[in-house]
């Protein structure tokens, strides 16, 4: 019926969204998705949160383009949807631009608008870190600024990762899992600030095409997305860009992960009538 290609989120993988992709097979898509450079499978060991010394948000975009590529010569003609959580979510974004005309429909997850705890000061310490550690220095202290203020929302913390999700268990499964919850580079760092930015510009939301459909999908207890702020003025800057149909759900409660939420069936339900509807 339809094909839908996955991107992860920051400091996970992609085997995570199994349980999203058990459903979406049964209902007769195919599902693909890769562990980013720097994550998962892919990750050389010892080298979690390394993606390259440069240009690396472009080689993830690209490696991006072979999934999809993949995709399109594996089931010629069949629509293809464009799903990314998060950091992933910025990345598709990004694809979208460049290679939207191919798509048919744009599903982000956990997005927001601007660079959410990374202010303009964090950018001068990423590219300051980069330069005077290494790109390959794994930046505590950018990882306290990107993340502690989110953890603060939901203070008195149980667990590193609060933030993620209402359900204690996909928490502690998260907190336990080897290959999440890393503390990234320095590099990683500095080429997401730039990707961020890019990706929320005028400009780049009118290389969109107009008649993608979009659907941004959020908790409003999710910092990321500025508890829904965020994620309305990603969907108003489409709008503005002439996208004809930007569709949005704010899930009350829901925090970061939609698909480790304790309404999870109901988002992956939402998720796939969308889908269906734009077949």
């Amino acid at each position: 019926r339809g094909i839908i290609v996955i991107a992860h989120g920051m400091a996970e993988h992609a085997s995570r969204y199994a349980r999203f992709a058990a459903s979406a097979v049964e209902e007769g898509y195919a599902v693909l998705a890769e562990d980013h450079r720097g994550h998962g499978a892919t990750a050389a060991p010892g080298a979690f949160g390394f993606v390259a010394e440069r240009g690396g948000w472009e080689r993830v975009v690209a490696d991006m383009g072979a999934v999809l590529d993949a995709a399109r010569r594996a089931w010629p003609g069949v629509p293809v949807f464009l799903m990314g959580h998060s950091w992933g979510s910025f990345l598709a974004r990004d694809l979208a631009a460049r290679r939207g005309g191919e798509l048919a429909g744009l599903i982000l997850l956990g997005t927001g608008a601007g660079n959410g705890a990374l202010t303009r000061p964090a950018t001068a310490i990423c590219a300051g870190e980069s330069r005077l550690r290494g790109p390959r220095h794994a930046s505590g202290l950018l990882n306290a600024l990107a993340f502690g203020p989110y953890q603060r929302h939901f203070a008195p913390n149980r667990t590193k990762a609060d933030w993620i999700s209402r359900d204690v268990h996909e928490v502690d499964r998260y907190v336990a899992d080897p290959w999440c919850g890393f503390v990234c580079t320095s590099s990683f760092f500095r080429d997401l600030v730039a990707g961020q930015r890019a990706v929320n510009t005028a400009s780049h939301a009118a290389a969109v095409p107009a008649g993608l459909p979009v659907l941004l999908a959020s908790g409003d207890r999710d910092p990321a997305g500025a508890m829904g702020r965020g994620v309305q003025r990603a969907a108003t800057l489409y709008r503005s860009a002439g996208v004809r149909e930007v569709s949005v759900i704010l899930y009350p409660g829901g925090r970061h992960e939609l698909l480790n939420e304790t309404n999870r069936d109901q988002v992956t339900g939402d998720i796939l009538t969308w889908i269906d509807g734009h077949l």
